[in-house]
């Protein structure tokens, strides 16, 4: 989560008007640390996704998990980098952010769909989380947190988080699949990820509890 505050519209306007022989190459980002963590969040998500498709539900969720740890990890990396210039930050920013569309819109929507066995009354409802997660995204980028401090709105990462606790409450119930149940939670995730309701922004030290409860769910529903 490198993107604390919203970057102005103002600042990357400047950004785009630099002369073209000063601008970094694309290679050079890759070599940043932070993002180098973003990545990995981006691959965690494909491997959600691939295991999603092929029906391996807790795998997916547990990479879903393993997403939410590396869009932590990389604020919090980014943050202890001394003199970090204004363009690593905002394209850590973007970068941040469009992953996130992937691990917290795009992946709970397959998963979503997977654990329906791809109906199509379905469907609406993953639609429905990816456009929340895109507009929540777009509405961060331009306002930010509010006053600094709190989150207007559920942010997109905690759909990770509730998507696994999901499957880790269901790994102890021999009911069977529950699509249902997990439809109507991904609607109202939906809508906190849309409300007004002011989230506090939780300190960084939050993220050794989260790294704690990612490692016990890959125990428990991997066996890993």
């Amino acid at each position: 989560m490198q993107l604390n505050n919203s970057i102005s519209v103002i600042e990357d306007n400047n950004l785009k008007k630099r002369d073209p022989e000063s601008q970094l190459t694309m290679f050079s980002f890759i070599f940043d640390l932070p993002n180098i963590v973003t990545l990995f969040g981006l691959l965690s998500s494909l491997l959600g996704i691939y295991a999603a498709i092929k029906g391996s539900l807790y795998t997916a969720a547990v990479f879903g998990a393993w997403s939410v740890v590396f869009d932590w990890l990389d604020g919090l990396v980014a943050s202890k980098i001394k003199n970090r210039t204004d363009v690593h930050r905002a394209f850590g920013a973007q970068l941040d952010s469009l992953i996130d569309m992937v691990s917290f819109g795009v992946l709970p929507a397959i998963i979503l769909l997977s654990y329906s066995n791809y109906n199509p009354w379905f469907i609406p409802g993953a639609f429905a989380i990816i456009s929340a997660c895109a507009i929540r995204l777009s509405y961060f980028n331009i306002y930010g947190l509010t006053n600094g401090k709190t989150y207007t709105g559920l942010a997109v990462d905690y759909n990770g988080l509730i998507v696994s606790l999901f499957f880790l409450i269901e790994s102890f119930f021999n009911s069977g699949p529950l699509p249902e149940i997990l439809y109507i939670l991904m609607i109202l995730v939906v809508y906190l990820n849309l409300s007004s309701i002011q989230i506090p922004k939780f300190p960084k030290t939050i993220l050794i509890g989260i790294i704690v409860y990612v490692i016990s769910l890959t125990i428990l529903l991997v066996g890993i």
